[in-house]
């Protein structure tokens, strides 16, 4: 970690006008153009497939055991991750990541690059820049969106200031990150440690991601789906660490004071900027009620991963050598760290359909229609 901090099954399709063309064309969408995602490993699409020196890979089996082709994509997950579940939804295909739509000299090939949409997340990425020391190498908040500068620049070139702009207000910006930073800060190598509270902390995370907000409005965002953090202390790596296998109290209370200022700062951000709409996700009242009443789910499992060795599965991650459960629906871990694929599906049905105890001020499906 860097001691410098700065910079039920409910997998269903819902049919709405389909949107897939080219930069140069013009679009006719009536709902969602594009879905520009952001964020860590929980909706990388494949971008860490490009990056040399990382160590948060997915590109190897036993993942994507159950994507439609039966082979590993770079998702952390056994199939389809969240983004993939909410752009059915919205009726787009998958955002495809952004390394892979770039030539070696990192320029964007407009003849690849789709206007439905882009995935700039990256395994092991956070808000603040030193997150991914842990993995070596891995794409800040920071540094995606500086890559979604240059697709908006080549949107005005290839639209025109005003296409770009009516395609970029009615298209969604989802953003899942935080997890990474929590995790760092409470790693027990951890230096920022040291040198903030815990409070002083999530307030820095705050302000920093409102920062990077409000640099993506500047750039034509309009509607933005914010995820909160999860249950993190409960994922099969924390709870390893306790001899009773139980979650790890500290970084459940402060992944909540950590949502509790995500939710103030988008409250903020749409006061400054009134054309701002936004649905903030309870991630972690969700992941919090599969973890309590998993049954309801037909979830058994709860605390192993699936794929993975040793205690919890959680000694060893999902590597080739691993195994994994024969039934990937009764639990709610893929691996380590990350949920199953059917996990996915229920967090993505809440988002775009759930009630405001969950989605606030709105959920997805309204704000389409904002």
């Amino acid at each position: 970690m860097a001691t410098s901090i700065n910079g039920a099954p409910l997998n269903f399709i819902t049919p709405m006008f389909f949107c897939a063309l080219l930069f140069g064309s013009g679009c006719l969408c009536e709902s969602v153009p594009g879905l520009y995602v952001f964020g860590d490993s929980l909706v990388d699409a494949g971008n860490n497939n490009y990056l040399t020196l990382s160590l948060a890979k997915a590109d190897f089996p036993h993942n994507g055991v159950d994507f439609p082709t039966g082979k590993a994509t770079g998702r952390f997950s056994n199939g389809k991750n969240a983004a993939d579940f909410l752009a059915e939804k919205v009726g787009l295909p998958s955002a495809p990541p952004y390394l892979s739509l770039v030539s070696k000299s990192e320029k964007l090939s407009s003849t690849n690059a789709t206007v439905t949409g882009i995935s700039f997340a990256s395994g092991g990425a956070g808000i603040f820049n030193g997150t991914d020391e842990l993995f070596e190498e891995s794409i800040p908040l920071t540094t995606q969106v500086g890559y979604y500068s240059l697709v908006h620049d080549q949107l005005v070139q290839q639209l025109g200031s005003a296409g770009a702009q009516a395609h970029l207000a009615k298209s969604l910006f989802l953003v899942v990150i935080g997890s990474n930073d929590l995790f760092g800060y409470f790693n027990k190598d951890s230096n920022v440690y040291k040198e903030y509270t815990p409070q002083q902390y999530v307030d820095l995370m705050a302000s920093t991601l409102k920062g990077l907000l409000k640099r993506l409005y500047g750039l034509g965002a309009r509607k933005f789906v914010v995820s909160g953090v999860g249950v993190i202390g409960c994922c099969p790596a924390q709870r390893i660490q306790n001899t009773t296998s139980e979650c790890r109290v500290e970084a459940n209370y402060w992944s909540t004071k950590y949502n509790d200022g995500l939710k103030a700062l988008l409250r903020e951000l749409k006061s400054e900027s009134p054309y701002i709409h936004y649905s903030y996700f309870d991630t972690y009242d969700v992941m919090n009620g599969l973890i309590q009443h998993p049954e309801t789910y037909g979830i058994t499992e709860i605390k192993e991963a699936c794929c993975g060795l040793g205690n919890l599965k959680a000694d060893i991650p999902c590597i080739p050598i691993s195994t994994y459960c024969s039934n990937r629906k009764n639990h709610l871990f893929w691996d380590l760290y990350h949920p199953t694929e059917y996990a996915s599906s229920i967090f993505a049905h809440s988002l775009y359909s759930g009630s405001q105890q969950v989605t606030t001020p709105m959920n997805v499906e309204q704000l389409v229609n904002v």
